[in-house]
C-alpha cells in the first residue's frame, strides 16, 4: 500500500512507477520474515519434545486422563513429527530451541509494538487496513472472492489500495495472530506468570494457551502460503521490488496499454 501518495497530484495510471511502501513498512516486513521463520522452526523443535496439545488447567500428561490431548502426534515418526529440515536446531535439542525461540520472541514483540504505534500515529492502520462498512457487505465480499478465484487482480491506480480480503488477512495477522502468539507465549512462561497472572485465566490455563499458541502459528503458516502464492501470480519481480525499494509499477489496465508500453 502506498503510505506516501500525495493526493494533490493527478492520480497515477497503469504502467506508472509509484512509491508503494514506506521504509518503516519494508523494514518491518523483512524483520518479520526472519523473526517469524526462526520462531516457527525453533517452535517445531519445542513441539517435538512433547507433540501433544491439551485444553484446560491440567498438566501436560495427566495420568488419570491418558486421552486428554485434543491433538496427539506422538505416534508419528517415533514421536518426532517434524523432521530436522524444518526445525532449529536441526538436531534434537529442546534447550537450544528454547534459546532461539525466546531470543527472537523479544524481536517479534518489539517490532510489532513499534509498527503498530507508527501505524496509529501515521494513520496507516485506519486509512489502509480498516475495512469500510460497504466492503463488509455479503455481496462485496462474495464479489472479491470471485475475482480472486478467477485470478483477476486490480489494475491501474486501484492496485494501490488493499481489497477487503487483503484487509481482513493483514488485519488478522497484525491484530489477532501475532498478538495472540505473544500473549500466549507470556502465559506459558512461569517467570512471567507472577507479573501477569491474569493471562492464565484469560486463556483458560497454560495448556490452553499452548494450544492457542500452536493454532496462531498454524494460521501464520497458512497466511504465508497464500501470500506467497498471490505474489507469484501477481508478478513476483514487481511485488518483491516494491517491498525492497518501495517502488511499484502499476499493472496495465488493458491489453492495448500493454502493447503501447515501451
Amino acid at each position: 500500500m502506498n503510505d506516501e501518495l500525495d493526493d494533490s497530484v493527478p492520480g497515477p495510471k497503469g504502467g506508472d512507477l509509484v512509491k508503494r511502501h514506506a521504509l518503516v513498512t519494508r523494514l518491518w516486513h523483512w524483520t518479520n520474515v526472519v523473526t517469524v521463520t526462526v520462531m516457527l522452526m525453533s517452535g517445531l523443535m519445542i513441539f517435538n519434545a512433547h507433540p501433544r496439545l491439551y485444553w484446560g488447567q491440567f498438566g501436560s500428561n495427566p495420568p488419570e486422563r491418558p486421552d486428554a490431548a485434543w491433538l496427539d502426534l506422538s505416534h508419528i515418526n517415533g514421536g518426532i513429527p517434524f523432521p530436522p529440515a524444518v526445525t532449529i536446531p536441526s538436531h534434537y535439542s529442546l534447550a537450544d530451541a528454547r534459546l532461539w525461540h525466546f531470543a527472537f520472541a523479544w524481536v517479534l514483540g518489539t517490532a510489532l509494538a513499534l509498527y503498530l504505534g507508527w501505524g496509529l500515529v501515521r494513520g496507516h492502520l485506519r486509512r489502509d487496513l480498516a475495512p469500510r462498512l460497504a466492503e463488509l457487505t455479503p455481496s462485496h465480499l462474495w464479489q472479491d472472492i470471485k475475482e480472486h478465484a478467477r485470478l483477476r487482480f486490480p489494475t491501474g491506480a486501484a492496485a494501490l489500495n488493499y481489497n477487503i480480503l487483503q484487509k481482513l488477512a493483514y488485519g488478522s495477522v497484525l491484530l489477532v495472530m501475532l498478538p495472540g502468539i505473544i500473549l500466549t507465549g507470556l502465559t506459558m512462561s512461569p517467570g512471567l506468570n507472577a507479573a501477569f497472572p491474569f493471562l492464565v485465566e484469560v486463556f483458560g490455563g497454560r495448556q490452553s494457551a499452548r494450544s492457542i499458541h500452536f493454532l496462531c502459528a498454524a494460521g501464520l503458516v497458512a497466511f504465508f502460503l497464500v501470500h506467497i502464492a498471490m505474489v507469484m501470480l501477481a508478478g513476483p519481480i514487481n511485488e518483491v521490488r516494491s517491498m525492497l525499494t518501495g517502488w511499484y509499477r502499476l499493472p496495465l489496465e488493458s491489453p492495448k496499454e500493454r502493447e503501447e508500453l515501451p
